[in-house]
């Protein structure tokens, strides 16, 4: 409450500028809690090199950081990035989202298999997974019917894929074996082979930038071929999750004219069986093993320190299976000789230790592996260590 100001002479001057001053500050609304919250930005988890999904570019930001703005904007708050390298899958999600340095990460698997009950899932904005691509003028056709439909074609599969494991055991099918989506793309292009059943985000990316368009992409679906991504929260953010399930639907159309921007494979998928050994592997499309958005794998990886004996081997298990996975198989169960670690002992004999903790700590940089050694303790590689050691094997036949 203002006060009764009645001095005269002298003091009326002060009197006065004291009224004005009350007046002014009774003018003042303290926010309330909502409007203090809307006053702080929407802080997204993105990695600032994966295109299509994201870039710190603010010409080509990509898929996920424009839905991102796009909720942001609905939300009423302004956006902030955290940006983090997707590479480390469930270990980016925990660094990044669980540890409060952002408040959402766009394209996660809505499972609560994927690190739940950590992580909260908003409801599905898209479908992703891997694809058949092919020339437009002899891709009709080629795919329908699933498996069967690429009888007697060469075939580009990713190296240690849900697509690899899944034609792994038909002759009758050609497999041509490439790295990543880029090679698998020029291998269509070079004639090398007839479909690529690669990564389809990237592939329509690819098609979109690399090659003008002149490739048909049919989006599949089936056991490790597919899944529903959506917007990933810290479990104690229920509220905000609430709220963008809220805004979600009133965006649907912005989000598919941002799939088309980016070339995002759209259209009915096509159906395949269940693959053996298979997993779920999200990509961006970079390097060998697809740099993972995020690895769909098992259990969740903690990074606790480890007891020896038998602790040892299942801790060492699950941070195999978070981690190493998506190139090496789930359980180690991998096809492919050359990266098949049942034969680490086959192969190297008495040096087989000394070969994994060089491999290991340093990486094979040449090869898309890189170096663990500031991500993980030893005691941690030993648990590994000791993991492999129950899996070796003479032969994978």
């Amino acid at each position: 409450m203002c006060p009764n100001h009645s001095a005269t002479g002298a003091n009326r001057h002060r009197a006065i500028a004291g009224l004005l001053a009350c007046a002014a500050a009774a003018l003042i609304v303290p926010a309330s809690p909502l409007q203090a919250e809307e006053a702080q930005p929407f802080r997204l988890c993105a990695d600032p090199t994966n295109l299509p999904f994201s870039s710190d570019s603010s010409s080509k930001p990509g898929f996920y950081v424009e839905i991102g703005q796009a909720l942001a904007q609905a939300l009423g708050r302004p956006i902030a990035y955290d940006w983090y390298k997707s590479y480390f899958g469930k270990r980016t999600v925990r660094v990044t989202l669980l540890g409060k340095q952002c408040d959402a990460m766009i394209g996660l698997p809505r499972s609560e298999d994927f690190m739940g009950p950590a992580v909260i899932f908003s409801d599905t904005f898209a479908k992703e997974g891997y694809a058949l691509v092919a020339a437009k003028e002899s891709a009709k056709g080629a795919a329908v019917g699933g498996i069967d439909g690429l009888k007697g074609k060469r075939v580009a599969v990713q190296f240690a894929s849900t697509p690899q494991n899944l034609l792994a055991s038909r002759d009758d099918i050609q497999k041509v074996t490439v790295l990543s989506p880029e090679e698998g793309m020029q291998a269509l292009d070079q004639g090398r082979a007839d479909v690529a059943f690669i990564w389809g985000p990237v592939a329509g990316w690819l098609n979109k930038t690399s090659y003008d368009g002149r490739y048909q992409i049919e989006l599949t679906e089936g056991e490790g071929l597919s899944w529903d991504a959506a917007i990933g929260f810290a479990r104690t953010s229920t509220e905000l999750r609430d709220r963008v399930n809220a805004v979600l639907p009133q965006l649907q159309g912005k989000i598919g004219e941002l799939a088309v921007k980016y070339g995002l494979p759209t259209g009915a998928p096509v159906r395949f069986g269940a693959a053996a050994a298979a997993t779920v592997t999200t990509g961006t499309g970079s390097g060998a093993g697809v740099a993972q958005v995020a690895n769909v794998v098992a259990t969740e990886t903690k990074g606790d320190a480890v007891a020896a004996g038998t602790e040892a081997v299942g801790a060492g298990k699950e941070i195999f299976n978070g981690t190493c996975a998506h190139c090496h198989g789930p359980d180690a169960i991998q096809s492919e000789r050359k990266i098949d670690l049942r034969l680490l002992r086959h192969r190297y004999g008495d040096e087989m230790r000394e070969k994994y903790w060089t491999t290991v700590h340093e990486g094979r940089p040449n090869k898309g592996m890189p170096a663990w050694k500031e991500v993980y303790t030893d005691e941690q590689f030993n648990s590994i260590y000791s993991f492999l050691l129950t899996v070796q094997t003479e032969s994978n036949d």
